[in-house]
């Protein structure tokens, strides 16, 4: 083992959606930048674990297929997993591959990036019913989650989808989707393009508990809903009568300013659509409804043999911060299928402990503590030392992607602070920053070999991209998705 080895940084990195890759090249340069004054090795290795057999995380398995500026997220990140100092691990899984003293022997700090994969749950009555179904899960399925369903029954002619942000609106807009339109402008594979096609859906209620000007959808989805074949857009035009103190508040936010004035947009569109007769956005006589309420809270999900019939609504009003007060008012809407987008639960790790009120791993800055704080007796809890947390892990499951990134630059900025204030392994000859007793970068690797584990390095994700984009190529299309994980390990290594 070579002295540039043992007194190099060893970093793991256990995720490999957006917020891990961007840790990653984050941790990188700014080692760069201030290693020196930190007294730190220039130079560290980095290996970034992922338990799916491909990288991206969210960018791949938790985002609509038709976002167009998803691709150019996915460039950016290829390119920074195209870096020798970066070592991909995919389709190795911490609590069955590999667990945390593992980690903590081979590494001197480990961050987790671990993404949210389960849906809050829906608390009204009715929401065990047949018919109700968590975002989470339909996501997966359009999306071609290597271990999520196959299949997705869409029989309702009339849906309800609750919620009132991005994840709500791409969820409405997949599931009044002209199949054929989608196949040509995404990648989804077969399975999906067949579902989608089948779907007898022609009616979509958006329920929004809260009112315009309190919605949380990014402009680049209001545009998205403003551009459906064969979709007429119906609002409530009183939903729209906003006070100037509302208004004032809304335009203090750029980004809430931009998003109520885009809502604007629609409302004008869904007019003009209303006085053309029932039409889409390009004049054509539409073939699906898709209703937006805003200060409607769903109280109960109403059910007949154990089925979705419909859905019991509260109005409401919002104050303009945002203070919601029920009014008394309810409206029953028929519907056979409910599907809520009411946020994630980011997901646990073995071995960390996790806070259940705000539904991220317990942490402090980004810091790992020992036990939530609101748990410890004193009302705070003891950091772990060389564990860390980022992106949903760390913050729960806010802000767009991008954010991720300013994430990073803190926690990172926490993590060299942290090693250069650390003991060595070997107070001699170890270099500052180098904790870890084992410093042989090829450990991992033998353990993970004497273990029968078979990682997908980076060379073999570009396999399967390479196999995905040959297989779009033959319909005309830039990529169509593999979805089972066995021919995914076939392709990588094989």
């Amino acid at each position: 083992m070579s002295e540039n080895n043992s007194n190099q940084l060893r970093i793991a990195v256990v995720g490999a959606g957006p917020a891990g890759v961007y840790s990653s090249d984050i941790f990188l340069r700014e080692l760069k930048k201030k290693g020196e004054s930190l007294r730190l090795p220039d130079n560290a290795r980095i290996d970034l674990f992922e338990k799916l057999p491909v990288p991206f995380g969210l960018v791949r398995y938790g985002v609509a297929p038709d976002h167009p500026a998803i691709k150019f997220i996915a460039d950016a990140l290829e390119k920074t997993l195209d870096n020798p100092d970066i070592h991909l691990y995919c389709d190795v899984e911490l609590g069955r591959d590999l667990d945390l003293d593992d980690l903590m022997e081979r590494y001197d700090a480990v961050l987790f990036a671990t993404g949210a994969v389960a849906d809050k749950p829906l608390t009204i009555a009715g929401s065990d019913l047949e018919g109700v179904y968590g975002a989470a899960r339909f996501v997966e399925w359009y999306d071609g989650y290597p271990t999520g369903a196959r299949t997705w029954p869409l029989e309702a002619e009339t849906v309800a989808v609750i919620g009132g942000g991005n994840v709500a609106m791409d969820v409405s807009r997949e599931l009044v989707r002209n199949a054929d339109d989608l196949k040509v402008r995404t990648d989804i594979p077969d399975n999906v393009y067949e579902g989608i096609k089948e779907n007898k859906a022609r009616e979509l209620h958006l329920f929004v508990r809260r009112g315009v000007a309190q919605a949380k959808f990014s402009v680049q989805e209001l545009r998205e809903l403003e551009k459906l074949p064969g979709v007429q857009i119906i609002i409530n035009e009183d939903d729209f009568e906003l006070d100037e103190e509302t208004v004032e508040q809304a335009g203090s936010d750029k980004l809430t300013r931009q998003m109520v004035e885009e809502l604007f947009v629609i409302r004008d569109m869904a007019e003009d659509m209303e006085d053309g007769g029932g039409v889409d956005f390009e004049g054509n006589p539409a073939t699906k409804k898709y209703y937006i309420h805003f200060n409607s809270a769903p109280t109960e999900v109403l059910g007949e043999d154990g089925e979705v019939v419909g859905l019991h609504v509260e109005r409401t009003e919002t104050s303009a911060d945002g203070v919601m007060r029920h009014t008394g008012e309810f409206t029953n809407y028929p519907v056979q299928a409910v599907y809520h987008a009411i946020g994630y639960k980011p997901a646990s790790v073995p071995g960390v402990a996790y806070d259940e009120q705000r539904h991220v791993l317990a942490n402090e800055g980004g810091r790992i503590l020992a036990e939530p704080a609101f748990t410890a007796e004193t009302g705070t809890s003891t950091v772990r030392p060389r564990l860390y947390a980022t992106g949903w892990a760390k913050r729960g499951p806010v802000g767009l992607i991008g954010s991720t990134k300013s994430d990073a630059l803190l926690i990172v900025g926490n993590m060299l602070e942290d090693l250069a204030n650390a003991e060595v392994a070997d107070g001699e000859s170890g270099a500052k920053g180098c904790i870890a007793p084992d410093r042989d970068p090829e450990s991992i690797d033998r353990l993970l070999a004497e273990r029968g584990v078979k990682p997908i390095d980076f060379a073999g994700w570009k396999k399967i991209d390479a196999y995905e984009r040959a297989e779009g190529a033959k319909e005309g299309r830039e990529h169509k998705k593999v979805i089972d994980p066995s021919q995914m390990r076939e392709l990588a290594l094989g």
